[in-house]
């Protein structure tokens, strides 16, 4: 599950995992703590009732938006420390709306083939985050 491995990811690398609400499972759901083993308790975890709870809690923060709507490489993100990095749903992905809200902040990771749509959403996270991870040790 996406979530759980995304979790693991989240505790390894030391980031925060932020969740927006609804989810399509439930936080106590075996597979989501399997995914994430037994250190589920470990992770930072932070929770919305909505995306506009989420930008209200977080405004002014740094923020890049990652989707295959992107125009910029994720390499092209300034990467600093406390900038969210934000993924939609691994079926739909990011609303329209807040596509076109943060379209001077949404990035892409390129695909070298026409016959894949997109990344598993743990494995994009896990481009990401360790991109900025390598960006902020320089």
């Amino acid at each position: 599950m996406n979530t759980g491995n995304i979790g693991r990811l989240s505790l390894a690398s030391g980031c925060h995992l932020h969740l927006v609400q609804p989810f399509g499972f439930e936080l106590d759901d075996k597979r989501v703590k399997r995914a994430g083993l037994d250190y589920w308790q470990h992770i930072s975890l932070h929770t919305y009732a909505g995306i506009d709870d989420f930008f209200t809690v977080n405004a002014g923060a740094p923020m890049a938006f990652f989707s295959s709507h992107g125009k910029r490489s994720y390499l092209e993100v300034d990467y600093t420390d406390g900038t969210f990095l934000i993924f939609g749903k691994e079926s739909v992905g990011l609303s329209q709306n807040v596509r076109e809200t943060h379209a001077d902040q949404l990035f892409h990771i390129p695909l070298h083939s026409n016959h894949v749509r997109s990344l598993n959403l743990a494995n994009a996270v896990s481009i990401v985050v360790y991109e900025g991870l390598r960006n902020l040790s320089l």
